[in-house]
């Protein structure tokens, strides 16, 4: 799994096989997480992004890709396509947990404005 870690190189790393307790994309989670940890992720689901959404309880050290962006925010995210293509993307489930259909829905639950301009190229 292609992991960002740092915002000029992508790392390889596994993904978390499922939503984690406390995660963005769960719906159980809103407000969790600020406004604005949204706003900085947005360009995760940029079309052909190449920055990936990281599981915030993985850590910097041991940085892996989140089950839920793979599961609902990543189908655009070129770095995440060309994971799949190069057979790198484990097999992950939602865990029985609902989340979130896209980034947008999850960021303006969050907080987000829904017109707010870092939202406008979301996918």
């Amino acid at each position: 799994m292609i992991t960002r870690s740092s915002p000029s190189k992508v790392k390889r790393g596994p993904a978390v096989a499922n939503p984690v307790h406390i995660v963005p994309w769960r719906r159980d989670s809103v407000g969790e997480f600020p406004a604005e940890a949204f706003r900085h992720s947005a360009k995760t689901s940029y079309d052909q992004s190449f920055s990936v959404f990281a599981c915030h309880d993985s850590g910097v050290d041991h940085a892996a890709t989140c089950a839920g962006f793979i599961l609902r925010g990543a189908e655009n995210n070129l770095a995440i396509r060309l994971a799949y293509i190069r057979g790198e993307v484990p097999e992950v489930t939602d865990g029985g947990h609902a989340l979130f259909e896209n980034y947008k829905e999850m960021a303006i639950a969050n907080g987000v404005e829904e017109h707010d301009p870092v939202l406008v190229r979301c996918r």
